[in-house]
């Protein structure tokens, strides 16, 4: 047979290159554009490229857990950058200081989107059908299923299927009504556990619903950070938020217009054990009206602690940490007072040994600029130098070191309040040449050099780290979540099962064979169903023609 006969017998066969061909200059297997575009979609939306694509999502959040993210704490990412210098250029253009934000994120998102959908959407079609569908007409030798009964009956044919079809009914099973095959045999078809595939058609279709929740809160919400010092207050607009990560649609109108004032911060610290030191719990009470534009609104008083959030509307408020903010007050020459109140240090490990800045930018001579550590339980030892032994206050300590010269803070650049730009600062010296150097305990103060004035350590306050978000597809994505558990269960615990009947009238009386097949395991579990079954339309004990035994043993066969 020649290439064109072949392909006019066979269609669809890829055409041949050569004389009489029929499709002269295309090669055995080159695809035009449309089959080009058909292929790529088969391969994207089999089951194996979304299985992929999963893993790819969850490799791609393994850098928005390690990597500190801006949308998290940006100062966090600040001081990584200024401690890895050359990766931070790197880790910039790969977007990993915002992996969710990112264009590599989003495209394994949409895609993963994608081949699910034409991963179901197919699926659901022949599911559809399989639903309506009959079950399959009785095999003719049901000897060879793996659970088989078989015995003699002295009733009709035709009562037997209708005892058995009654029973199968009465056992939730879709059945076939009796019918008689070519051979004039009896035969009764049942199946059950339709439902196992709609398990799993669930469980997918809720990974469409989880991912279109996450989808929703990354639009429509936000989620922002402020920290808030003890005797201090709040209100839900943009000036107040030290860090805000909008999502895409979202606006400024979306805010709630609650307001809260922090009234009281307690910790519980471990007093022994190896945690001893570490915060073990801790909570603010607040109070807070839930529209602040009411003069008339009522107050309204929380608890506020870690895993119990605030919710007004659809925002949540959340206390995710504290931190010390030592009263510091910085006075010139004259004694007027320059810089004075709390200062934000934050926390650098388990002690609470915290860093912070003081900016002076007016008042004095020139600019100053001081850094350094805040120390709750001061300690010392030549190995380490100055730390701090436990995170309670128990002997506060600041050491800070000065610099002056340009802060930066004139040409309109904005900075963090938490760090010092020292590219047109000069650290001041002081005797022997050394960086002049700070070491205060409250209460007490020291001279600058060169007459620029004193600095004092006048106390400390506490101060709260408050999440304010609010997430529009939680509740979408909470349903796909347990939906997806649901279908889970279902197709793991529902086990689709088939039984026939067939009931051969031989003149001696009916020979009845009955065969369970278990789909889910393709071969046995079907012993205590075949044996229920039979139960069922047993003839009451003593009735005339009473023939039947038990089942016979199932056989084990390849």
């Amino acid at each position: 047979m020649s290439a064109r006969e072949k392909s006019e017998v066979e269609p669809g066969a890829a055409p041949v290159e050569g004389p009489g061909s029929g499709n002269p200059g295309r090669r055995s297997g080159e695809l035009d554009a449309v089959e080009l575009l058909r292929w790529g979609w088969r391969q994207l939306t089999s089951m194996r490229t979304a299985l992929v694509l999963l893993l790819l999502v969850a490799l791609a959040a393994i850098p928005g857990s390690v990597v500190p993210q801006e949308a998290v704490d940006a100062f966090e990412v600040s001081q990584w950058q200024d401690n890895h210098p050359k990766l931070t250029p790197v880790y910039e253009a790969l977007g990993l200081f915002s992996v969710y934000d990112s264009p590599w994120f989003a495209a394994i998102y949409l895609l993963l989107m994608v081949s699910l959908v034409g991963c179901i959407l197919p699926r659901i079609k022949v599911y559809a059908k399989a639903v309506r569908a009959r079950p399959p007409h009785a095999p003719r030798n049901l000897t060879r299923l793996p659970d088989h009964a078989s015995y003699r009956d002295a009733g009709s044919a035709e009562e037997i299927g209708k005892r058995y079809a009654a029973a199968l009914r009465k056992r939730r099973y879709r059945v076939v009504d009796t019918d008689v095959d070519p051979d004039g045999d009896v035969v009764v078809a049942a199946e059950r556990g339709y439902l196992r595939e709609a398990g799993n058609l669930v469980f997918h279709l809720s990974v469409l619903v989880v991912l279109a929740g996450f989808a929703m809160g990354s639009l429509l919400g936000f989620q922002g950070g402020v920290i808030v010092l003890k005797g201090g207050g709040f209100s839900n607009n943009l000036t107040q938020y030290d860090d805000l990560d909008p999502g895409s649609l979202w606006t400024a109108d979306d805010l709630q217009p609650f307001a809260f004032t922090v009234d009281d911060f307690s910790i519980d610290w471990y007093r022994s054990g190896e945690a001893f030191g570490q915060a073990r719990g801790f909570a603010s009470d607040i109070t807070y009206v839930e529209d602040a534009t009411d003069p008339d609104a009522e107050e309204k008083s929380y608890e506020l602690k870690v895993n119990h959030p605030l919710s007004i509307g659809g925002t949540d408020i959340f206390l995710i940490g504290h931190g010390y903010a030592p009263v510091i007050t910085v006075r010139d020459p004259e004694g007027e007072v320059v810089y004075s109140g709390p200062t934000i240090f934050l926390p650098t490990d388990l002690t609470f040994a915290s860093f912070g800045v003081v900016k002076v930018p007016d008042g004095l001579e020139e600019q100053v600029g001081l850094q350094g550590e805040f120390y709750p339980t001061y300690g010392f030892d030549m190995e380490t130098g100055p730390y701090s032994v436990i995170g309670e206050a128990q002997n506060p300590f600041l050491s800070m070191v000065v610099f002056t010269g340009d802060l930066g803070m004139d040409d309109g650049t904005p900075q963090s309040v938490y760090a010092l730009d020292l590219d047109g600062l000069t650290p001041v010296e002081g005797s022997g040449g050394a960086q002049f150097r700070l070491d205060l305990a409250p209460g007490e103060s020291a001279d600058l050099p060169d007459g620029l004035g004193t600095v004092s350590f006048d106390g400390i306050q506490q101060w709260n780290r408050v999440q304010i978000s609010e997430t529009p597809g939680k509740l979408v994505a909470l349903g796909g979540v347990v939906a997806a558990l649901l279908g889970l269960l279902g197709s793991l615990f529902i086990r689709p099962r088939r039984v026939w009947v067939r009931v051969k009238d031989d003149g001696d009386g009916a020979l009845v064979t009955v065969g369970v097949l278990d789909r889910s395991t393709g071969a046995g579990g079907g012993e205590e169903a075949l044996e229920g079954i039979l139960e069922d339309v047993r003839v009451p004990d003593g009735a005339a023609g009473d023939e039947r035994a038990r089942p016979a043993q199932r056989e084990d066969r390849p």
